[in-house]
């Protein structure tokens, strides 16, 4: 009962693809983050070699997984509560994203820790239009947005403190693809709001953003609600997305729209050097 690590993706789905999508919606990240790596490389987050990792409970199965692209820290999918211990003494964490039970108990044998950010991860009910919804359109994004939508992936991940590692190049596959909306007023864009590819029947919206001058006018809520809508008529049988605790406004947005809490994450950071749980 010990975790096995690599740096080859497709080692570590071989191993534990089966455990991650009979989760999709609790595993989201680890899944989009390892179709990432299978689609772009190793070096799709940054310039160092990934680390993935699985761990094998009594039975043989899969029961915990573990995914580092520097500079992100770890980021665990579920995983079993006796497999925390062994991962503690296999790696020298200072950080960990986690469930908020997982992430928590990790911690609590760190001489001091401080919580950077509490995240809540939500599914898609009934989608409810927007009521007042703006004026405007959804447009998908083309290549004639680049030069604005890399100065709003800069402010997005300023404004939610993630690396803007690679913008350029995440910007470009997006906006290829096709998983790149525009809400446009007036003949502007106003906001924007990105989908991850579908894996296991589940998408996820991501980089949902307004310049601050458009806020407090329904944009958001309405390019959310279309790329929400128009997931479920391409096939998703999921549709979910990730909000900053702190943030009661996008929250409340969210919620309005159909999209109901299933989970929390805490990202955390040690103060000082870990030490391994007896």
């Amino acid at each position: 009962m010990t975790w096995t690590f690599t740096d080859d993706v497709d080692v570590f789905l071989d191993a534990a693809g089966a455990s991650l999508t009979a989760r999709p919606a609790e595993n989201t990240l680890v899944l989009t983050v390892t179709a990432t790596l299978r689609r772009r490389g190793p070096h799709a987050y940054g310039d160092a070699a990934p680390l993935l990792g699985w761990w094998r409970g009594a039975d043989g199965e899969v029961a915990g997984t573990l995914v580092q692209t520097p500079p992100h820290r770890p980021l665990l999918g579920t995983v079993a509560p006796e497999a925390l211990a062994p991962l503690a003494a296999a790696l020298p964490l200072t950080g960990i994203n986690a469930d908020r039970a997982t992430a928590e108990a990790l911690a609590a044998t760190w001489p001091g820790h401080r919580v950077d950010q509490e995240q809540r991860l939500y599914r898609l009910g009934t989608l409810v239009p927007p009521s007042g919804a703006p004026s405007g359109r959804p447009r998908a994004a083309t290549a004639a947005d680049r030069e604005l939508l890399v100065r709003w992936f800069l402010a997005f991940a300023d404004q939610t403190g993630r690396p803007g590692t690679h913008t350029e190049r995440l910007l470009d596959e997006q906006t290829a693809s096709g998983r790149l909306t525009l809400w446009e007023a007036d003949g502007a864009p106003v906001s924007m709001a990105g989908v991850s590819p579908r894996i296991a029947g589940t998408v996820r919206i991501t980089a949902v953003y307004t310049p601050a001058q458009y806020r407090g006018r329904g944009y958001a809520a309405a390019v959310t609600a279309e790329v929400a809508r128009a997931a479920r008529e391409a096939g998703a049988q999921e549709v979910l997305l990730f909000t900053d605790l702190a943030n009661p406004t996008s929250n409340g947005v969210y919620r309005r729209i159909g999209f109901r809490a299933v989970s929390d994450r805490l990202l955390i950071s040690a103060a000082e050097e870990p030490v391994t749980p007896g």
